[in-house]
């Protein structure tokens, strides 16, 4: 029986919260429908920048892993020297890769590339003016302005060439969006989390005297902080939803008009990654909302 007793208190308990939660969120109506359309639109933003970054990291890496050094080798060298520049190459824990192009093949994949105008190449069959060469492949494209200027110091290596001032670039941009992405997902959070903070210090603020007699009559913080955490935590899942749903499907809307009009364009298609987004929006509505909540109660609570 006490059992039983203690169980109807509970949902009595739970029943009172989520009254009052939803009481509270149909008396300040335009307050919160406010609320959830500005966390709806910086969760859009939020996705946007997201998708957008990953994209972006995407298209770098694919670049990235494009970035190959090589290594002309004088013109001299012979078959033990090449064996000793080799090694010498390989000794560096960043190469990946290693792989010996000799003047033959590269004027083969010099013709491949001419296509139909490789007959204007013919002349250089008979003295081919190509040195052999080592093409080298790095662990991460970070590496390669240092592993090429190593290289560069190697004996019997005439000129490396790696696209020098394009992987620099490159890089910076990688940078420079990584960053840019950080400081988007910052303050587009606290701006969401402050929004629903108001909103509840607004409520706070309608049921100070009943708040009051609450805590006169004994009630806890706890008692007290859960119909205001309910109320941010629905407030930011309803934006979060929304947000969801526009983005998804935005998102795939343009994914099947780039595979009709711009097949070339390979966007980030994969679900996990995707649901990960998703999921990552509506969950961070929850948390936007809960904390909200939280710090819009602590001065009150304290005083």
């Amino acid at each position: 029986m006490k059992k039983a007793g203690c169980t109807a208190v509970n949902l009595n308990t739970l029943r009172y919260f989520f009254r009052e939660a939803f009481t509270s969120l149909i008396r300040n109506s335009w307050l919160s429908l406010s609320s959830v359309g500005i966390v709806t639109v910086s969760l859009i933003i939020l996705g946007v920048s997201l998708l957008l970054a990953v994209n972006a990291e995407k298209l770098t890496q694919s670049v990235e892993s494009s970035v190959e050094i090589t290594a002309f080798l004088e013109e001299n060298v012979g078959r033990v020297d090449r064996d000793r520049i080799a090694e010498a190459i390989k000794s560096s824990p960043e190469v990946a890769r290693l792989e010996f192009v000799s003047k033959e093949q590269a004027l083969k994949e010099m013709k491949e590339s001419f296509g139909e105008r490789a007959d204007i190449l013919e002349s250089l069959e008979e003295t081919n003016p190509l040195p052999d060469a080592f093409r080298i492949k790095t662990h991460q494209a970070a590496a390669v302005p240092a592993v090429a200027r190593q290289i560069e110091q190697i004996k019997g290596v005439e000129q490396v060439r790696y696209g020098q001032g394009v992987v620099e670039k490159l890089l910076n941009v990688t940078r420079w969006i990584r960053y840019v992405s950080a400081v988007a997902v910052t303050l587009l959070t606290l701006a969401a989390g402050f929004l629903i903070a108001t909103t509840i210090r607004m409520s706070v603020f309608a049921r100070r005297r009943e708040i009051g007699i609450m805590k006169i009559l004994g009630a806890t913080n706890w008692f007290v902080r859960f119909p205001f955490i309910l109320e941010g935590i629905v407030l930011g899942l309803a934006g979060g939803l929304l947000a969801v749903l526009a983005v998804d499907l935005a998102y795939l809307s343009l994914i099947n008009k780039l595979k009709i009009s711009l097949p070339f364009i390979q966007l980030v298609s994969e679900p996990r990654v995707i649901l990960t987004i998703l999921g990552g929006m509506a969950g961070l509505g929850v948390m936007i909302g809960a904390l909200g909540s939280w710090f819009s109660l602590r001065k009150f609570l304290r005083v």
